[in-house]
């Protein structure tokens, strides 16, 4: 992914949605970086006022809190005014996958918790079929895990155990593991898949984020551009 488009996106996102006085959710990932950068230029500059940030894992919490942005909780400021957040891929429905930065089940909770969900992306996540070039992440309970596997291989899945190392497996910041689930040729229909993972004891929530962004701002070579329903 281009650095620059990145940068594109989240700084054009940040100066056409947030206005002084919301209360935003602050998304994880390589992209939001540049939008928390953004945030903490405009609010050192006086040019935001009254700003504050519910952030979607501890690394957000870590960023936000270096570039100045004033952070809260989400139990004391429902609903959000806007989240902005990056996301792996998304198709022209708006539909997205989220997860692979591991922060999904915050982040699903912070987008349904705002009345504006704004994703930034550039070009090369824009595709016609999610799952088309990344896994579908499927945030586990620790315990017997391993079930979930054969599950997801009957959705047509492989499924294989997030790893931090060769030997430890990635642990979330809510103390869960992660499934990375590959359909080849892409997911056939996201919404019955979504269904069945709701569904599904032990899936603690999935990566599939349907009928939830409000915008995404794609970042191209040719400039920037705003996809909305």
């Amino acid at each position: 992914m281009d650095t620059n488009l990145k940068q594109q996106a989240a700084e054009e996102a940040v100066t056409r949605f947030v206005r002084d006085r919301m209360t935003l959710g602050l998304g994880t990932g390589s992209t939001v970086y540049f939008a928390l950068r953004k945030l903490g230029e405009e609010l050192a500059a006086g040019r935001l006022k009254q700003i504050a940030g519910v952030p979607t894992s501890v690394d957000t919490e870590r960023q936000a809190a270096t570039f100045g942005i004033p952070l809260t909780n989400l139990r004391d400021h429902i609903p959000l005014d806007v989240t902005i957040d990056g996301a792996d891929e998304v198709d022209d429905d708006l539909n997205l996958i989220k997860g692979l930065g591991g922060a999904l089940l915050r982040e699903k909770l912070v987008a349904a918790s705002s009345q504006k969900l704004v994703i930034i992306v550039d070009e090369s996540k824009h595709v016609t079929r999610l799952g088309s070039h990344v896994p579908l992440p499927v945030e586990v309970a620790q315990f017997a895990w391993q079930v979930q596997v054969p599950f997801l291989k009957s959705l047509g899945a492989h499924a294989q155990l997030r790893m931090s190392t060769a030997t430890e497996p990635y642990v979330t910041d809510n103390g869960n593991f992660i499934l990375d689930a590959r359909f080849p040729g892409g997911i056939p229909d996201v919404r019955r898949v979504a269904e069945a993972l709701a569904h599904r004891p032990g899936v603690v929530e999935h990566g599939l984020f349907l009928g939830m962004a409000h915008a995404v701002v794609l970042a191209t070579v040719g400039g920037v551009q705003i996809m909305t329903i």
